[in-house]
C-alpha cells in the first residue's frame, strides 16, 4: 500500500470545508442523562459557520441534545476522516434566515418543516481534526477554540 505524503494545514482546511458544503451526511454522537451515549447518522446543512441537523425531539438524540448540547460529529471514511467537537442549540425554523428549510430540504432530500415532532439543532465546532492515515495524524488540528489555525501545522 502507498501511502500519499501528509497535507499541509491549509490543504486540509480547503478539503474539509469542501466536504462541509458537498457532504450530505454525518454521524452524530450524544450523550446525556436521559438516553445515555447514542450514534445516529443525520443529514445536515452547512451554512459556513454551523452544521444545521434535525432529529425528533423525543428521540434519544433529540433528548440527549435538548439535556447536554455536546456533541461530536463524524464526517467522511475512517482513511480520510474529518472529526468535530462541538456544541448544539436547539432552534426553531422561525429563528433561522429565511430560506434555509428550503435549502435544508433540497440539499438533503429530507424536509422535516411539516413533522411536528422534529427540532432542528445548530452545531458549532468548537474544534476539527481531519486526518487520512497515520502520517497525518500530527497536525490534524484545523481549529480550536472555535477559530480555523492558521500556518504550518
Amino acid at each position: 500500500m502507498t501511502t500519499a505524503p501528509p497535507r499541509e494545514r491549509d490543504e486540509r482546511i480547503r478539503d474539509t470545508r469542501k466536504r462541509f458544503e458537498e457532504d450530505v451526511d454525518l454521524w452524530l454522537a450524544s450523550s446525556g442523562s436521559p438516553g445515555g451515549a447514542h450514534l445516529v447518522p443525520l443529514s445536515f446543512l452547512w451554512d459556513g459557520t454551523a452544521f444545521l441537523v434535525s432529529t425528533p425531539r423525543a428521540s434519544v438524540t433529540g433528548r440527549n441534545l435538548l439535556a447536554d448540547g455536546r456533541v461530536r460529529l463524524s464526517l467522511g471514511p475512517t482513511r480520510d476522516v474529518v472529526m468535530v467537537e462541538g456544541n448544539a442549540e436547539a432552534v426553531d425554523l422561525g429563528g433561522l434566515p429565511p430560506g434555509t428549510g428550503e435549502t435544508f430540504a433540497a440539499k438533503t432530500g429530507f424536509d422535516p418543516r411539516d413533522l411536528d415532532a422534529y427540532q432542528y439543532f445548530l452545531v458549532r465546532p468548537h474544534r476539527i481534526q481531519a486526518w487520512r492515515e497515520a502520517n497525518e495524524l500530527r497536525g490534524r488540528d484545523l481549529m480550536r477554540d472555535g477559530r480555523w489555525l492558521e500556518g504550518p501545522a
